[in-house]
């Protein structure tokens, strides 16, 4: 695949890059930093070596004095290294550090605190549909998700027939985030349920067969390895009794394709449905995190059942969606936008739907949701 411009944001001074594996970090930063010291801990000889004796960090950059810029790859292997990191960061002696991650957990776990807030911290996702360009397809991207590392891959679908395998098997097994496998692997099926549904840990726990307690766990690991993300009820002067759960969305729709189960019992449009509303909140949570105005991702849901799939809130931005996996838009659609407008004024609101025509139903915005996710860009209007 030919080099396409991200996104990513690049923070004054040393900083972290987290993303889940394969969307673009170690490339985007081959190319903004080619002439950087670079760590890589993916390496087997390095990892051993930084391992065993982190304060060989040291010797490594005393003996090359003239690289200022230091990029430390999949820095979690090893958190040992930012103890040595934060002393270099401490002493002001010019250094750049960018340390790039695909978990979390471990960095949390060490102690360090991400370098005590002295490093500031960036994202990678999966491609937006506006960084692809004229190469985006709705119907590709509901199928395979827009990962960089499947869809340059020459077979992308058994690509993405792996990707999860191997997150299980270089973060989960060898970090040892979990103790049971087999436990794990049944949750990883039994929660591709629960995309874009409210999460139900108590349903979850019976279908895998392990505990609640296990199951919650189980969730953590998933946010903190950047493979799947809980979405909050927007309830800020709330007019309306609101639920309490949250909703469940993995980080990639392919992801979320190659974990359902499929069989005589399950509705092709359910898995649709899901993939559509999966690809919409990963592009709306890149847009987040590639913005430079503070926003939060919300959705909406009464306890009478009245819903509003996501809710954007924050320093630019006030507006609610409604995702529909349908051709057609019927008045009985917007009934929940419609609810969200009456409590909210100062919103803007919109429904995106499979067809291919701008409509405007109701004073309600109706956008075909390819048009919508194309036009989609960091610091611009979301409607």
């Amino acid at each position: 695949m030919k080099e396409r411009k991200r996104y990513i944001q690049e923070p004054v001074g040393s900083f972290f890059l987290f993303g889940p594996r394969g969307t673009g970090k170690s490339t985007w930063l081959e190319n903004h930093f080619p002439s950087a010291l670079w760590v890589n801990l993916l390496e087997p000889d390095t990892h051993r070596r930084l391992a065993a004796h982190p304060e060989h960090l040291v010797a490594l950059l005393d003996g090359n004095p003239d690289k200022r810029t230091v990029v430390i790859d999949e820095v979690q292997k090893v958190p040992e290294l930012l103890t040595v990191v934060h002393q270099y960061i401490e002493r002001k002696q010019g250094y750049r550090f960018i340390l790039t991650g695909s978990s979390s957990r471990k960095l949390k776990r060490s102690g360090v605190d991400l370098l005590a807030g002295r490093a500031a911290v960036s994202f990678s996702h999966p491609f937006m549909a506006s960084e692809l360009g004229e190469s985006f397809q709705l119907e590709d991207a509901l199928q395979l998700g827009t990962i960089p590392l499947i869809l340059a891959a020459p077979v992308p679908s058994e690509t993405l027939s792996g990707y999860v395998m191997l997150y299980v098997r270089e973060e989960v097994m060898a970090e040892g985030l979990v103790r049971d496998i087999g436990g794990f692997s049944r949750f990883l099926e039994a929660i591709s349920f629960s995309q874009a549904s409210l999460l139900n840990i108590a349903e979850v726990s019976c279908e895998c067969e392990v505990s609640r307690k296990t199951v919650e766990g189980y969730v953590s690991v998933l946010e903190d390895m950047l493979l799947g993300a809980r979405l909050p009820v927007f309830s800020r002067r709330a007019k309306r009794a609101l639920i309490k759960q949250v909703k469940f969305y993995f980080s990639d729709c392919g992801v979320f394709r190659s974990l359902r189960p499929r069989g005589p019992l399950d509705r092709v449009e359910e898995m649709d449905g899901g993939a559509l509303e999966g690809l919409i909140c990963q592009h709306l949570r890149a847009w987040v995190d590639y913005s430079s105005a503070k926003h939060q991702l919300f959705f909406w849901r009464t306890q009478a059942g009245t819903e509003v799939d996501f809710v954007m809130y924050g320093e630019s931005q006030f507006c609610a969606l409604e995702v529909k996996n349908s051709a057609k838009v019927t008045r009985r659609d917007l009934k929940g936008l419609k609810a969200f407008r009456e409590d909210y004024p100062e919103s803007r609101v919109a429904l995106l739907y499979r067809g291919k025509d701008r409509l405007m139903i109701d004073d309600i915005l109706c956008l075909p949701c390819s048009d919508f996710l194309q036009a989609l860009t960091p610091d611009q209007p979301i409607i």
